[in-house]
């Protein structure tokens, strides 16, 4: 099974791009995600540097992002850097633990390994299986209770082409199917000001 980033940017603007307005976009040194405006109709998820393992991550992060949120840059969250003391770490793995999971049930759709992120360089020591364990534990929950909406809708699209070897049209009708099922409102708002 070959993995190129323009499967997954096609088959993301498939179920995305009309129904919320959204599209996959290859980034630089560091992911975005940018909310439409003067020199853009669509919002944008921006990936770095054309990683695999970051479109998914982003795209988790987007599919959690709630309507007020996703009409602002970076969804309006704040982003502390490497070299994080331990009390700005917690903080870090308490948010990153459900779009890891996510990121997790993405990668198996792919058929890709899956590696949590602890995402810090500085001199903090960092339990990377008790935040493993947490990512793995959620997963499993996402598994158990449903994904969210546009999460089922993403996976759906992934699993249905990478592993049941539908074409990409097919794919992408599939992941449009678990949209038009859900009780999510799929009419993505010029702009909003509440959660």
């Amino acid at each position: 099974m070959s993995h190129c980033l323009d499967d997954v940017i096609a088959l993301f603007d498939g179920v995305f791009q009309k129904t919320f307005r959204t599209r996959l976009v290859r980034g630089g040194d560091e992911p975005l995600y940018l909310p439409a405006d003067d020199d853009s109709p669509w919002h944008r998820v921006i990936f770095a540097r054309g990683f695999y393992s970051s479109a998914l991550h982003e795209i988790s992060h987007w599919c959690i992002a709630g309507a007020a949120r996703r009409q602002l840059e970076d969804y309006g969250y704040w982003y502390t850097p490497d070299g994080r003391d331990a009390e700005q770490q917690r903080a870090f793995e308490k948010v990153e633990v459900a779009p890891q999971a996510l990121e997790m049930l993405f990668s198996e759709a792919c058929g890709l390994p899956f590696h949590v992120s602890v995402d810090n360089l500085g001199e903090v020591e960092v339990d990377r299986e008790a935040f493993a364990s947490q990512v793995q534990e959620r997963a499993g929950r996402y598994r158990s209770e449903g994904l969210p909406c546009r999460a089922q809708a993403f996976e759906q699209a992934l699993r249905s082409f990478y592993q049941d070897g539908q074409d990409m049209s097919l794919a992408i009708v599939a992941g449009l199917e678990c949209l038009s099922g859900s009780h999510e409102d799929t009419r993505e708002p010029l702009m909003e000001t509440q959660e």
